[in-house]
């Protein structure tokens, strides 16, 4: 391996419905923007379970047999991934959804430890050895019951209890890995996720200024034309981003694909804004192969353009002077850095999308500070947060906005839905004789 370049395998495990297929997708989009080979390994539990595999309905010795050839399975698929990475010539990111010992979860102890001696495996080499770090995503049925639900999975059928049991076993699986991560639910979802990608950042020692905090929100700001030349720009990668947005069952829910690459090679991601539960939105993100991608487009929403964008990710670096107290003879002098995506739109596109570019930071700085740290080559023209004539659901829109029944008045702030928050509040104050 070459010097100075990484190779990290990390896994992300915990019971049902704690956020593993979203985290896989938002940390690989994260360091895909940063430069970074990203492999994803798909859980083979459910790979196998899908083709027809009811875990109830397995006999002792048919469930141990099916433990042993999933870890086996499981161990190949993950050497293929591994291989690949240690050739890549860029520092690459492996993330396996679950790991070997996840199956030590589901058998009792004596049978593992059968299953050990039968294959001359042993646990140092399984969870110490294997993988650079392992975190543990905490099930919602733990401490967010309101957001524990099967829905979006067909072979999920754990009831909360169950759901609950699994977690814990999961966790204990993994305990004496040198580098173990719990990301409970003492946030909201979308701090979670932060919290997830800012502790593997945290071992990796990579950089990743303020973004990540948990007060940290998305900010979007309108730049006017024309685009600066190339040299202008600091060190920068380049994206395609195609979204196509599909039929949903209710008003109230927003479905999306995402196709993005560089140079031909894509990633695909399937994106479902739920209605607001505990005033939160949630997005759940499942990373899709090409032909799930391809088998979904079917469901397009033919009121919505497709959207075409260019998204340029680069950071941004300023020099500050921080303050000292009165025996500070010299005033000590720091750096910002701030990461940004600018997103171009691409013809073909609705007339009121020509032209436009749209950046985006996620920040915990207050509104001093994100000026400061705004690109001085960009002619940043305007703050617009939140406001619903900058969505890329109304942008897409084929019909005037004035005329049409979909516009969406109202769009989640730091996810949060504010119309939602605002009646709870009112009718909370209702309840006690508060006025409006």
């Amino acid at each position: 391996m070459e010097q100075n370049r990484k190779v990290y395998k990390v896994v992300l495990t915990g019971g049902p419905c704690g956020g593993k297929t979203t985290g896989q997708s938002r940390l690989c989009t994260f360091f895909e923007n940063l430069g970074w080979k990203v492999f994803r390994v798909p859980e083979t539990a459910t790979v196998l379970l899908s083709g027809g595999i009811r875990f109830s309905e397995l006999s002792d010795d048919e469930a141990i047999k099916f433990q042993e050839n999933l870890l086996k399975t499981m161990v190949q698929i993950e050497n293929t991934f591994f291989e690949l990475a240690s050739s890549c010539p860029r520092n690459c990111l492996v993330i396996c959804d679950r790991g070997a010992m996840d199956a030590s979860a589901f058998i009792a102890k004596d049978k593992w430890e059968f299953l050990m001696s039968k294959n001359n495996w042993n646990e140092i080499e399984l969870r110490d050895t294997r993988y650079n770090h392992i975190i543990h995503m905490v099930s919602a049925a733990n401490g967010a019951q309101a957001f524990y639900t099967l829905e979006d999975h067909s072979c999920r059928s754990e009831g909360v209890s169950l759901a609950q049991e699994l977690d814990e076993n999961a966790a204990a699986a993994w305990v004496g890995h040198p580098y173990f991560d719990v990301i409970d639910n003492t946030t909201n979802f979308e701090q979670k996720m932060r919290r997830m990608i800012e502790c593997v950042c945290h071992k990796l020692g990579v950089d990743t200024g303020d973004r990540l905090k948990v007060n940290a929100r998305k900010r979007k700001f309108l730049v006017q034309g024309p685009l600066p030349p190339v040299d202008a720009f600091p060190k920068f990668q380049d994206f395609d981003v195609v979204h196509h947005y599909l039929q949903t069952s209710t008003p109230h829910m927003q479905a999306r694909l995402r196709k993005r690459g560089q140079n031909g090679h894509w990633s695909y991601i399937h994106t479902i804004r739920r209605p607001a539960v505990e005033n939160q939105v949630v997005e759940v993100k499942t990373q899709l192969s090409q032909r799930d991608y391809q088998n979904l487009q079917a469901q397009v929403d033919e009121s919505h353009f497709t959207v075409y964008k260019t998204r340029r990710c680069f950071i941004v670096t300023v020099n500050f002077v921080r303050k000292g107290g009165e025996a500070q003879e010299d005033p000590e002098v720091c750096q910002q850095s701030q990461y940004f995506q600018l997103d171009i739109y691409q013809e073909p596109c609705h007339e009121r999308c020509k032209g436009l570019m749209l950046l985006e930071t996620y920040t915990s700085l207050d509104d001093e500070g994100i000026k400061k740290c705004l690109p001085k080559f960009l002619n940043v023209v305007d703050e617009v947060t939140g406001k619903p004539d900058y969505s890329m659901f109304n942008l897409s829109l084929k019909e005037d906005w004035k005329n049409s029944k979909k516009y969406c008045n109202y769009m989640p702030v730091n996810g949060q839905d504010p119309h939602l928050v605002k009646l709870v509040r009112q009718k909370s104050q209702q309840v006690n004789g508060s006025s409006t």
